[in-house]
């Protein structure tokens, strides 16, 4: 009956010569069997643990700069909304010229006219803004889950490579915005 346990001792060690990654559940500095995220991002060394810190910073800063991307473009969606809403409320420069010039009414067109401002109309501008902006959310959730996976590899550089990334990510891309931050994944 012993002959059953013969060279089956290795189960674990199936990968023929692949290192093994280590997955931590408690905070830890070593480095040894690091894998990051993907079983191919795995630390064998010093050098490899440089890179991926490094590449770690640029990505949580890359984050701030989607978060920054998101308020330039949410700003000027709304500064194209309320060139709409100003031709709808009055600000109708043909309309006044021709109050002025005694030009008969018909001849004017109205303020819902699409010639006032442009081929699309609020509308369709409203609906595409709408669906740039949840695109950009959702990269953004996308983001910062992947930065929360980086920070549960419980690993000490890595975490504290998150928080330089975030760092540089607000000096480079934190312009007019506050530092305060509520406690999210995202």
């Amino acid at each position: 009956m012993h002959h059953m346990d013969m060279d089956h001792g290795h189960h674990g060690d199936m990968d023929m010569g692949e290192a093994q990654c280590n997955m931590n559940m408690l905070f830890t500095w070593s480095s040894k069997d690091l894998c990051i995220i993907f079983r191919q991002w795995h630390v064998t060394g010093p050098f490899s643990l440089f890179v991926s810190l490094v590449v770690i910073v640029l990505l949580a800063a890359g984050y701030e700069g989607v978060r920054q991307l998101t308020r330039r473009y949410e700003a000027a969606h709304a500064r194209r909304l309320s060139a709409y809403t100003g031709a709808v409320t009055g600000d109708n420069e043909i309309a006044d010229e021709s109050v002025r010039a005694n030009v008969p009414s018909r001849s004017v067109p109205d303020a819902s006219s699409p010639l006032l401002v442009g081929s699309d109309n609020r509308r369709i501008v409203e609906q595409r803004g709408k669906i740039v902006m949840a695109a950009l959310y959702a990269v953004q959730v996308f983001y910062s889950f992947f930065i929360m996976l980086l920070f549960m590899t419980y690993n000490g550089p890595v975490m504290l490579a998150v928080a330089v990334g975030a760092f540089v990510g607000y000096l480079v891309f934190g312009e007019n915005m506050s530092a305060a931050k509520t406690v999210a994944c995202h």
